[in-house]
C-alpha cells in the first residue's frame, strides 16, 4: 500500500520509523518547513520528522500550507492510497483527507471520545488520569471526531510529567498503528463510531494557561507543572520576573499554615517546598527568564532565590 506520512513533533517519528522498518511503502513525507530558533531568530532547525526523512532519502514536502496549489499537484502526482497523520500540526481539508483511495487515519494521544484537541497529553497530566492511551482513527471533518479503529491503553504514573509520557505514548501509538494496518490490509479492522456525548477537550496551549495558581491545592498545582514540563514550561511571577517551575512532587511535610500561598519554606538539595493553598510542593528545578534550568540550592547559593520569598505576590 502505497502510503504518504504526515508529521512535525518528536512524536511522530516512532511510527514513521515503525513504518519504515515493517517495509510499508511510503511514497512520500509531509512536515512543516523549518523554524528559526533562538533569540536572534536566525537559526532555522528542520522537524524531527524532516531529520528521519533525509536519512531514508524519503521524497520530502514542507508546504507552509497544506492548502498549498503547488503542493497539493506533486501529492496528486504521488497517487497515494493511504495517508497517515501523527502530530502533523495542521487541520486539513475534506479533499486532502479524501484524496488516498483509502482515505486518511491518524493517531491521536488519547482515548477518543477524551481531550480531543492539540494538547491531549498535557490535559491527561493536568488532570490527573490514572490512564491514558492512543486512539487510531479515521480522519473526518470535525476535530478528533472519526471511527476509532483501535485503542491502546496505559496508565499513567503518580509523579510523571508530561515529556515522559509523551516518550511511552509515541512508542506506544507506533505500536498501535502497525497493529491497524495490518489489520485493515488483512481485511479484519472494524470502525467503530465516537460517542459525542462522553467528549471532553484538550485544546491548543496558550501561555496564560500555564501559570500557577498558589491558591489551588498542592495536588493540582503538582499536576499543573509537571504537564506542561518541559514545554512550555509552568509560571510564576519572582523579583518582577517570569520563572518557570520543573519537577514538582507534593511535598512529604506540609508547611506550616501561617505561611502565605507561594510561600518558599525551605531549600535544600531535594528542591525548594512552596506553600499552596492546601498542602505544600516541591519544585526540583528553576528557570529564571533568560537563564538556564538551575537547581534550587544552586539557585539560592547564587543569591537568586531566599527562604521567605513568594512566587506570585
Amino acid at each position: 500500500m502505497r502510503l504518504v506520512f504526515w508529521g512535525t513533533s518528536s512524536f511522530a517519528v516512532p511510527a514513521l520509523r515503525a513504518l519504515l522498518g515493517e517495509g510499508f511503502d511510503v511514497v512520500g513525507v509531509v512536515t512543516q518547513p523549518d523554524r528559526a530558533v533562538g533569540r536572534s531568530r536566525s537559526t532555522l532547525v528542520p522537524s524531527p520528522v524532516k531529520s528521519v526523512a533525509l536519512e531514508d532519502a524519503l521524497p520530502l514536502f514542507q508546504p507552509e500550507t497544506p492548502k498549498d496549489e503547488a503542493f497539493l499537484a506533486q501529492l496528486h502526482a504521488l497517487a497515494p492510497e493511504l495517508s497517515v497523520v501523527v502530530s502533523y500540526g495542521h487541520i486539513l481539508g475534506e479533499s486532502l483527507i479524501a484524496l488516498p483511495m483509502h482515505g486518511t487515519i491518524n493517531v491521536h494521544a488519547s482515548l477518543l471520545p477524551a481531550l480531543r484537541g492539540a494538547a491531549p497529553i498535557q490535559g491527561a497530566v493536568r488532570a490527573g488520569l490514572a490512564e491514558t492511551g492512543v486512539t487510531v482513527m479515521r480522519m473526518v471533518k470535525a476535530l478528533d471526531a472519526g471511527p476509532i479503529m483501535l485503542q491502546a491503553r496505559t496508565p499513567v504514573a503518580r509523579d510523571e510529567t508530561a515529556g515522559e509520557l509523551e516518550a511511552r505514548l509515541s512508542e506506544l501509538g507506533a505500536l498501535a498503528l502497525i497493529e491497524a494496518l495490518t489489520l485493515m490490509s488483512l481485511g479484519k479492522l472494524s470502525e467503530t463510531p465516537q460517542d459525542d456525548s462522553k467528549a471532553t477537550f484538550a485544546p491548543k496551549i496558550l501561555r496564560e494557561m500555564a501559570r500557577v495558581n498558589w491558591n489551588e491545592s498542592a495536588d493540582a498545582i503538582g499536576r499543573h507543572v509537571r504537564a506542561y514540563d518541559p514545554k512550555p514550561g509552568a509560571f510564576t511571577t519572582h523579583r518582577g520576573g517570569d520563572i518557570k517551575l520543573f519537577g514538582a512532587v507534593v511535598a512529604d511535610a506540609p508547611a506550616e499554615s501561617r505561611h502565605a500561598p507561594g510561600t518558599v519554606v525551605s531549600i535544600d538539595k531535594r528542591g525548594m517546598v512552596i506553600t499552596c493553598g492546601t498542602g505544600a510542593v516541591m519544585i526540583r528545578c528553576a528557570q529564571p527568564a533568560g537563564g538556564t534550568r538551575v537547581e534550587p540550592e544552586e539557585w539560592m547559593r547564587g543569591r537568586g532565590i531566599e527562604v521567605g520569598e513568594r512566587f506570585g505576590a
